[in-house]
């Protein structure tokens, strides 16, 4: 392992510090030089693709509710202004944009968290030869199945479940074959 690591926190509300002149302000800035944040993070990973001319990892790692899905987002909205590509392709957006299917088949109601996701993400962006974003690719693994089963106390099944028990009785339902 090398790299550097941040610690961050989820303050649970919107700050400033995620800003477009934030980001271009860590733009082109070497670690250290400025405050730990996930854009300085994305930068040297950027940075460091771009010289050395290699695929670079960011693990975001954390417990529930510590905000790694909110870490991650910034990080690709990172990629997407200094790669040139946030205005023409919204790349974020579209990379996230399967979130609430992707919710409610895979997060479900914790101790911890209401909308807990119980699987992992692995989040591949493509760039081209000028280190413009050209693609992405989400994929999730991991999936807590004991869930179906068993829940613990004040937890719940994956929010589909109960989505489609109170869609039970309409008439498209019998069209999805889960009827005997």
């Amino acid at each position: 392992f090398e790299g550097i690591v941040l610690v961050a926190i989820n303050p649970y509300e919107q700050l400033p510090i995620y800003e477009q002149d934030v980001i271009y302000a860590y733009s082109g800035q070497n670690v250290g030089d400025m405050d730990p944040h996930i854009f300085a993070v994305a930068e040297e990973a950027y940075k460091q693709m771009a010289r050395d001319e290699k695929n670079q990892s960011i693990i975001v790692s954390g417990e529930s509710g510590a905000g790694k899905t909110v870490s991650a987002k910034y990080a690709m909205r990172f990629f997407a202004t200094v790669g040139g590509s946030a205005s023409e392709t919204n790349i974020e957006a579209k990379v996230l944009a399967s979130s609430p299917i992707m919710e409610a088949i895979g997060n479900a109601k914790t101790t911890r968290n209401d909308n807990s996701s119980r699987f992992g993400k692995y989040i591949q962006i493509g760039f081209d030869k000028r280190y413009h974003i050209i693609g992405a690719n989400m994929r999730t693994y991991l999936l807590e199945k004991s869930r179906v089963v068993f829940q613990a106390e004040d937890e719940r099944n994956y929010h589909i479940f109960y989505q489609l028990c109170a869609s039970a009785s309409l008439p498209e339902f019998k069209d999805l074959g889960l009827c005997k």
